[in-house]
């Protein structure tokens, strides 16, 4: 593997590699782009099989989130990071504090927050060593755990998508397959069972499953292989990414794919059209997933839940122009969606090339939305 040329693919402007040798720790923070604003994304804690996938793993995440953020509206670039290895054996105060004092190295081009095996106490712990670090508990006068408002995005985008493919949006006698019953996919259930759908699950962890279908249990739960072939209108990925790839879009029965895993299409132009192709509505997944991105994004300004709220329920709206968009333009959703990021991108690029003169404090204001 050349290291450049994997980091230069997608024009990334730094990646960090992070070691401390008495706590452990083996991170990797990318930070992909800050034409908007620092780069923001979470910290992700994973056994990945070798450096390498580590490595892979943050320089897609990290350029996800710089979509992520210009699709959302948000003043964020940006970035993602990595610990390598199991975070149910390796996690302490030690390993996160050595961390944070990467992060605080980095002077606020890069802003954390918890992503898959990382919680609000281990971003607490991170905040004893840096300021830049978002996520936190409402007790320090953060937001908590952002995966509720994650879910809530989802949930408001796949209405758009049920909208645009139907022309409406309830999702009341609807059959939704949820895959992986997480931090997020959890929530995800409480507002479609709230809603009236009919729900199926599946997730390798036998802990979730048992807490899903314990709260509600009318929900219908299938082995992990078994929840491509489920008879839905709507196929949430939930889980970890590239579960749609060639050997399961030919399985799918339902019409809409709105889920909150990130990088769900394995290949997105291979993948993105074998669905296209079969007539199956493909919500882009950085997109549909950005409310907790929204969440935490408040923090910055000072956290507000009913503002929180609002701009994270907006996520309805982003899609709906996403799919006008490629239906203009002739053009896959997710290629719409890269549309509209990089032409906000673009276009904050050039009017940020006028002198306003220095901040108040030395401080920039420029990741206020």
């Amino acid at each position: 593997m050349l290291i450049f040329d994997e980091i230069t693919r997608n024009n990334h402007e730094q990646v960090v590699f992070c070691h401390d040798e008495t706590t452990g720790l083996r991170a990797i923070i990318a930070i992909h782009d800050t034409t908007l604003g620092p780069a923001l994304g979470g910290t992700r804690f994973y056994p990945y099989a070798s450096d390498q996938d580590a490595l892979v793993d943050a320089l897609r995440l990290s350029r996800g989130m710089t979509y992520k953020s210009a699709a959302a509206g948000l003043n964020l670039g940006g970035g993602k990071a990595v610990i390598i290895g199991n975070p149910k054996r390796l996690k302490n105060e030690m390993l996160f504090r050595a961390y944070g004092r990467f992060v605080q190295g980095l002077a606020g081009r890069y802003i954390t927050a918890e992503d898959v095996g990382t919680t609000v106490r281990d971003m607490e712990w991170v905040r004893r060593e840096t300021d830049h670090v978002t996520g936190i508990s409402r007790a320090l006068g953060g937001s908590g755990d952002p995966s509720p408002m994650t879910a809530l995005g989802v949930f408001v985008g796949m209405k758009a998508a049920l909208s645009f493919k139907t022309g409406a949006e309830s999702l009341a006698g609807k059959r939704v397959s949820v895959q992986g019953v997480g931090a997020v996919g959890r929530h995800l259930v409480d507002f479609l069972v709230q809603d009236g759908a009919q729900v199926v699950i599946c997730d390798i962890d036998q802990d979730n499953l048992r807490a899903v279908a314990n709260k509600h249990p009318d929900v219908l739960v299938v082995a992990p292989d078994d929840i491509y072939d489920a008879a839905v209108d709507i196929y949430a990925p939930c889980a970890m990414g590239a579960t749609l790839n060639p050997d399961t879009i030919g399985r799918l029965k339902a019409h809409v794919v709105a889920g909150s895993a990130n990088n769900q299409l394995a290949e997105e132009d291979r993948d993105g059209a074998a669905l296209a192709a079969r007539d199956i509505i493909y919500t882009p997944d950085y997109v549909i997933n950005a409310g907790g991105l929204i969440n935490v994004a408040n923090e910055l300004e000072g956290y507000n839940d009913e503002r929180a709220h609002q701009q994270v329920s907006g996520i309805f709206d982003i899609i709906q122009e996403i799919f006008r968009l490629a239906a203009t333009e002739g053009v896959l959703p997710y290629k719409a969606a890269n549309t509209l990021a990089l032409r906000r991108i673009a276009g904050i690029s050039q009017i940020k090339n006028h002198w306003c003169g220095v901040q108040s404090q030395g401080r920039s204001r420029d990741w206020i939305r």
